[in-house]
């Protein structure tokens, strides 16, 4: 064999360990992104019957109020939690990024939720928001005060919902931050002590700065999430009451499996898609241009 196949017999070698992945990459990802796409220009039901329509399925959602209400609910949600779960979980990690057992303990109290399935945690906040009986409603009665119906008024639902998915996902992007900060050098925060910075100048000179990357990573990956809002829901809710606390997913759900017009679906799915692409791109950019003038 000559000198120069034998480079290339061993990246043909090397070639085998990565095709593993690439068929399940290939399989379970591009392939039905693609087909996805393809059957979003189709008219077609759980059958098989398929009629290419064009682009008429993205027409029709543009004017179908069911599913702009969808799009305005899903918005809300994201505004509601992705903010919440991205400083309230970097306030608790600051706080229990210490070394002592008590940090141990409550570490693993708040991220004991997150290992939960989204079936118990609607369970566990069904016992809590209902207005006959509930943990809330019980607590203002002893107030002295009428039960308060959030999951059954369309002002409260989402924000009740949005409470709900706060309290379970908490405990993944808190890990993230504190793995962001025992990263940071001793030695920038022995600095700024000899310069005689307060702690709030420690935290928005050193600490912040020093995780930002971990910061937008949790923001991208909670904007990803939280658009793909539909068990707590479902469950909780049915997307009600008249629709206002029906997100995109559950609007997919109900088009393709209980009217079985899954072109259509394809169609919003495809919508949601492109929408979760531009939120994430945009505050990757937007972090990215920040980094770059700093």
């Amino acid at each position: 064999m000559s000198a120069a196949a034998a480079p290339r017999a061993g990246s043909w070698r090397n070639a085998l360990f990565v095709a593993p992945y690439l068929a399940v990459y290939l399989a379970l990802l591009l392939y039905p992104l693609l087909a996805g796409a393809w059957l979003s220009l189709h008219k077609a039901d759980l059958f098989g019957g398929e009629v290419f329509v064009g682009i008429e399925n993205f027409q029709r959602l543009t004017r179908d109020t069911v599913f702009l209400q969808a799009v305005r609910n899903t918005f809300y949600f994201v505004l509601l939690t992705v903010p919440a779960l991205a400083t309230i979980s970097l306030g608790l990690a600051l706080a229990l990024n210490r070394p002592t057992r008590a940090a141990a303990v409550f570490r693993g109290v708040f991220f004991s939720s997150s290992v939960l399935s989204v079936t118990i945690v609607t369970l566990i906040w069904r016992l809590v928001l209902i207005p006959d009986g509930g943990l809330i409603a019980n607590l203002l009665h002893l107030a002295g005060r009428p039960p308060i119906p959030l999951l059954s008024h369309p002002d409260l639902v989402l924000p009740a919902i949005a409470l709900t998915t706060v309290w379970w996902c908490l405990g993944l992007p808190m890990m993230l931050y504190l793995a962001a900060l025992q990263q940071v050098p001793a030695e920038l925060y022995e600095a700024a002590a000899l310069d005689n910075a307060g702690r709030w100048k420690t935290l928005t000179h050193v600490t912040l700065p020093s995780i930002r990357r971990t910061i937008v990573l949790v923001v991208i990956i909670q904007c990803v999430l939280q658009f793909q809002l539909f068990g707590q829901a479902q469950l909780l809710t049915q997307g009600g009451p008249n629709g206002a606390s029906r997100p995109i997913v559950l609007f997919l759900y109900e088009v393709g499996f209980r009217r079985w017009d899954i072109g259509y679906a394809a169609a919003a799915s495809e919508i949601l898609f492109a929408v979760i692409l531009i939120a994430t791109l945009a505050q990757y950019l937007t972090s990215r241009g920040k980094g770059a003038e700093r």
